[in-house]
């Protein structure tokens, strides 16, 4: 496998390109051709139709909108819950054991590509060394650093089995624990985004500010991280 990574390593971004294309062509394709009129109609039966193909792809991107649309599908009785979170932990799973593969194998690759991301990189290593193996569950739910600790942890000798084992049940759980309460509470969240859709000027800005905090809480975060490797080296 080693050997293959090594091989594909220079086309990677254009294979990781051509199969966004591909998947994207096939849900555009589809939706053109849905027997249903209106963009909205047309979403929802793609959504009905392909839903747990759109959801696997989704969970390899690591993105809550599928996940939530999966727990409002199944609230609906158009996909089965179980089904779904298997699914969805499939796909978020895949994700990250590509890209820890990505750090174990292509590690010059690593540093040269994502060079404006040492900073990142460094908090990743500081929480991997300070928390062990509950970053693999945590990182998750941390905004901005899902792609960068699985490939930081990729870069270190950290056991790949272990890191495939905690990374499937932390997958799962992740999963089950957004699409099970969207589930139950389908019609309360249905009511919501209702809502939403009608004053999308008011849940505009909040959506703004909820994004502000993380980005300032990260760089505030990766600061103290440098300042911490200024004073080692010197």
């Amino acid at each position: 496998m080693k050997e293959l990574f090594r091989k594909i390593q220079p086309y990677s971004g254009k294979i990781f390109a051509f199969l966004i294309v591909i998947f994207f062509s096939f849900l555009a394709y589809n939706l053109y051709y849905a027997p249903v009129d209106g963009l909205e109609e047309k979403f929802v039966y793609l959504l009905k139709k392909h839903g747990y193909i759109i959801l696997f792809a989704w969970g390899i991107l690591e993105g809550e909108a599928g996940l939530i649309m999966a727990g409002l599908l199944s609230h609906s009785g158009h996909m089965n819950l179980y089904i779904a979170i298997f699914v969805a932990g499939l796909g978020g799973f895949v994700g990250d054991q590509i890209y820890f593969y990505i750090g174990r194998f292509n590690k010059d690759y690593v540093h040269k590509k994502f060079k404006g991301q040492r900073r990142k990189f460094a908090f990743a290593h500081l929480l991997l060394q300070k928390y062990g193996w509950p970053i693999i569950f945590a990182q998750r739910y941390m905004y901005g650093m899902r792609t960068i600790i699985p490939i930081s942890i990729g870069l270190t000798r950290y056991d790949a089995k272990m890191f495939a084992f905690i990374n499937l049940i932390s997958a799962w759980v992740w999963a089950a624990l957004t699409i099970v309460p969207v589930w139950y509470f389908g019609n309360e969240i249905l009511i919501v985004l209702d809502w939403v859709k009608d004053h999308w000027y008011f849940a505009l800005p909040i959506g703004l500010i909820f994004g502000g905090t993380i980005i300032y809480y990260f760089n505030k975060a990766t600061k103290k991280v440098d300042k911490k490797g200024e004073k080692d080296e010197d």
